[in-house]
Protein backbone atom coordinates (compact mmCIF):
# COMPACT_ATOMS: atom_id res chain seq x y z
CA UNK A 1 0.00 0.00 0.00
CA UNK A 2 1.89 3.00 -1.26
CA UNK A 3 1.09 6.43 -2.59
CA UNK A 4 -0.87 6.39 -5.85
CA UNK A 5 -0.70 10.01 -6.92
CA UNK A 6 1.59 12.80 -5.83
CA UNK A 7 0.00 16.21 -5.34
CA UNK A 8 0.99 18.93 -7.78
CA UNK A 9 1.70 21.37 -4.97
CA UNK A 10 4.86 21.30 -2.92
CA UNK A 11 4.41 19.76 0.55
CA UNK A 12 4.94 23.12 2.26
CA UNK A 13 2.23 24.74 0.18
CA UNK A 14 -0.51 22.19 0.80
CA UNK A 15 -3.36 24.02 2.46
CA UNK A 16 -6.54 21.94 2.10
CA UNK A 17 -6.20 18.30 3.00
CA UNK A 18 -8.55 15.46 3.80
CA UNK A 19 -7.63 12.25 5.61
CA UNK A 20 -9.74 9.12 5.08
CA UNK A 21 -9.37 5.85 6.93
CA UNK A 22 -11.28 3.31 9.00
CA UNK A 23 -11.83 3.77 12.74
CA UNK A 24 -8.54 3.23 14.54
CA UNK A 25 -6.32 3.90 11.51
CA UNK A 26 -4.66 6.90 13.13
CA UNK A 27 -6.51 9.78 11.50
CA UNK A 28 -6.49 11.89 14.67
CA UNK A 29 -2.88 11.15 15.60
CA UNK A 30 -1.44 11.63 12.13
CA UNK A 31 -3.84 14.43 11.22
CA UNK A 32 -2.93 16.46 14.29
CA UNK A 33 0.79 16.04 13.65
CA UNK A 34 0.49 16.92 9.96
CA UNK A 35 -1.74 19.92 10.68
CA UNK A 36 0.81 21.25 13.16
CA UNK A 37 3.59 20.69 10.64
CA UNK A 38 1.67 22.58 7.94
CA UNK A 39 0.36 25.21 10.40
CA UNK A 40 -3.27 24.43 9.58
CA UNK A 41 -6.30 23.96 11.84
CA UNK A 42 -7.13 20.27 12.31
CA UNK A 43 -10.86 19.64 12.04
CA UNK A 44 -12.44 16.43 13.29
CA UNK A 45 -16.18 15.87 13.16
CA UNK A 46 -15.79 13.13 15.75
CA UNK A 47 -14.22 15.54 18.23
CA UNK A 48 -16.81 18.20 17.44
CA UNK A 49 -19.61 15.74 18.11
CA UNK A 50 -18.01 14.41 21.29
CA UNK A 51 -17.78 17.96 22.64
CA UNK A 52 -21.45 18.53 21.77
CA UNK A 53 -22.49 15.32 23.57
CA UNK A 54 -21.50 16.86 26.90
CA UNK A 55 -24.54 19.13 26.89
CA UNK A 56 -28.05 18.38 28.12
CA UNK A 57 -29.87 18.96 24.84
CA UNK A 58 -32.02 16.82 22.52
CA UNK A 59 -29.25 16.90 19.91
CA UNK A 60 -26.67 15.76 22.46
CA UNK A 61 -28.93 12.88 23.52
CA UNK A 62 -29.41 11.83 19.88
CA UNK A 63 -25.68 12.00 19.25
CA UNK A 64 -24.92 9.87 22.31
CA UNK A 65 -27.41 7.23 21.16
CA UNK A 66 -26.00 7.10 17.62
CA UNK A 67 -22.41 6.88 18.77
CA UNK A 68 -23.19 4.24 21.41
CA UNK A 69 -24.63 2.00 18.68
CA UNK A 70 -21.76 2.56 16.26
CA UNK A 71 -23.82 4.55 13.78
CA UNK A 72 -23.16 7.67 11.77
CA UNK A 73 -24.73 11.00 12.57
CA UNK A 74 -27.16 11.83 9.77
CA UNK A 75 -25.87 13.90 6.87
CA UNK A 76 -28.02 16.95 7.56
CA UNK A 77 -26.62 17.47 11.06
CA UNK A 78 -23.07 16.58 10.07
CA UNK A 79 -23.09 18.89 7.06
CA UNK A 80 -24.39 21.79 9.14
CA UNK A 81 -21.65 21.35 11.75
CA UNK A 82 -18.93 21.11 9.10
CA UNK A 83 -20.26 24.12 7.18
CA UNK A 84 -20.11 26.29 10.28
CA UNK A 85 -16.60 25.14 11.13
CA UNK A 86 -15.15 25.52 7.62
CA UNK A 87 -16.57 29.03 7.37
CA UNK A 88 -14.76 30.08 10.56
CA UNK A 89 -12.02 32.71 10.11
CA UNK A 90 -9.17 30.35 11.04
CA UNK A 91 -10.03 28.12 8.05
CA UNK A 92 -9.85 30.90 5.48
CA UNK A 93 -6.30 29.95 4.48
CA UNK A 94 -6.71 26.19 4.70
CA UNK A 95 -7.48 23.23 6.93
CA UNK A 96 -6.85 19.55 7.51
CA UNK A 97 -10.10 17.63 7.75
CA UNK A 98 -10.63 14.09 9.04
CA UNK A 99 -13.71 12.10 10.01
CA UNK A 100 -15.61 13.84 7.20
CA UNK A 101 -16.91 13.14 4.62
CA UNK A 102 -18.20 9.69 5.47
CA UNK A 103 -20.93 9.32 2.85
CA UNK A 104 -21.42 10.20 -0.81
CA UNK A 105 -23.92 12.87 0.24
CA UNK A 106 -21.30 14.49 2.47
CA UNK A 107 -18.80 14.48 -0.42
CA UNK A 108 -21.36 16.38 -2.50
CA UNK A 109 -21.85 18.89 0.32
CA UNK A 110 -18.10 19.39 0.77
CA UNK A 111 -17.70 19.91 -2.98
CA UNK A 112 -20.39 22.59 -2.81
CA UNK A 113 -18.76 24.30 0.18
CA UNK A 114 -15.35 24.43 -1.47
CA UNK A 115 -16.79 25.55 -4.79
CA UNK A 116 -18.57 28.42 -3.03
CA UNK A 117 -15.19 29.44 -1.56
CA UNK A 118 -13.57 29.04 -5.00
CA UNK A 119 -11.15 26.47 -3.60
CA UNK A 120 -10.59 22.72 -3.82
CA UNK A 121 -8.85 19.95 -1.91
CA UNK A 122 -5.13 19.71 -2.59
CA UNK A 123 -4.87 16.07 -1.64
CA UNK A 124 -6.83 13.24 -0.03
CA UNK A 125 -4.75 10.91 2.14
CA UNK A 126 -6.08 7.40 2.72
CA UNK A 127 -4.71 5.51 5.76
CA UNK A 128 -5.01 1.79 5.14
CA UNK A 129 -5.08 -0.88 7.85
CA UNK A 130 -6.63 -4.37 7.91
CA UNK A 131 -9.58 -5.00 10.24
CA UNK A 132 -7.70 -7.67 12.20
CA UNK A 133 -5.27 -5.00 13.38
CA UNK A 134 -7.91 -2.31 13.88
CA UNK A 135 -10.10 -4.26 16.32
CA UNK A 136 -7.47 -4.58 19.09
CA UNK A 137 -6.41 -0.97 18.50
CA UNK A 138 -9.98 0.26 19.00
CA UNK A 139 -10.63 -1.90 22.05
CA UNK A 140 -7.39 -0.69 23.66
CA UNK A 141 -8.34 2.92 22.90
CA UNK A 142 -11.79 2.40 24.36
CA UNK A 143 -10.32 1.03 27.57
CA UNK A 144 -7.73 3.78 27.81
CA UNK A 145 -9.97 6.75 26.96
CA UNK A 146 -13.36 5.44 28.00
CA UNK A 147 -14.86 6.14 24.59
CA UNK A 148 -18.35 4.68 24.23
CA UNK A 149 -17.84 4.10 20.50
CA UNK A 150 -14.79 1.87 21.09
CA UNK A 151 -16.50 -0.90 23.03
CA UNK A 152 -16.57 -4.56 22.01
CA UNK A 153 -20.22 -4.50 20.90
CA UNK A 154 -19.79 -1.43 18.68
CA UNK A 155 -16.36 -1.85 17.08
CA UNK A 156 -17.39 -4.45 14.49
CA UNK A 157 -20.53 -2.45 13.66
CA UNK A 158 -18.44 0.68 13.11
CA UNK A 159 -16.03 -1.15 10.80
CA UNK A 160 -18.88 -2.71 8.82
CA UNK A 161 -20.48 0.69 8.38
CA UNK A 162 -17.15 2.16 7.26
CA UNK A 163 -16.70 -0.53 4.60
CA UNK A 164 -20.24 -0.04 3.35
CA UNK A 165 -20.55 3.75 3.28
CA UNK A 166 -17.12 5.39 3.57
CA UNK A 167 -14.65 3.05 1.89
CA UNK A 168 -16.22 3.69 -1.56
CA UNK A 169 -15.12 7.33 -1.19
CA UNK A 170 -11.52 6.15 -1.52
CA UNK A 171 -12.21 5.03 -5.09
CA UNK A 172 -14.13 8.25 -5.76
CA UNK A 173 -11.17 10.44 -4.83
CA UNK A 174 -8.78 8.06 -6.60
CA UNK A 175 -10.80 8.49 -9.79
CA UNK A 176 -10.51 12.26 -9.36
CA UNK A 177 -6.73 11.95 -9.20
CA UNK A 178 -6.55 13.38 -5.67
CA UNK A 179 -5.78 10.26 -3.62
CA UNK A 180 -2.60 9.14 -1.90
CA UNK A 181 -2.78 5.79 -0.08
CA UNK A 182 -0.43 5.08 2.83
CA UNK A 183 0.11 1.87 4.78
CA UNK A 184 -0.89 2.83 8.34
CA UNK A 185 0.38 -0.31 10.08
CA UNK A 186 3.33 -0.09 12.42
CA UNK A 187 4.39 2.58 14.88
CA UNK A 188 3.19 6.18 14.82
CA UNK A 189 6.70 7.24 13.77
CA UNK A 190 6.82 4.75 10.91
CA UNK A 191 3.45 5.87 9.57
CA UNK A 192 4.41 9.52 9.89
CA UNK A 193 7.56 8.88 7.87
CA UNK A 194 5.51 7.19 5.12
CA UNK A 195 3.11 10.15 5.03
CA UNK A 196 5.97 12.64 4.76
CA UNK A 197 7.59 10.57 1.99
CA UNK A 198 4.29 10.40 0.10
CA UNK A 199 3.61 14.13 0.31
CA UNK A 200 7.14 15.44 -0.31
Amino acid sequence: MSSNVRPDANHNRLSRLLILGPPGSGKRTQGSALAQQLELPALSTGELFRSMMCYDTPLAARLRDMVAHGGYVEDETTNAVVSKRLNAPDCSNGFLLYGYPRTAGQVHHLDHLLSAQQTALDVVLSLEVEDDELVPRLLARGEQLGRIDDQADTVRARLALYHKQTEPLVDLYRDRGQLISVDATGSVKEVKERIDAALL
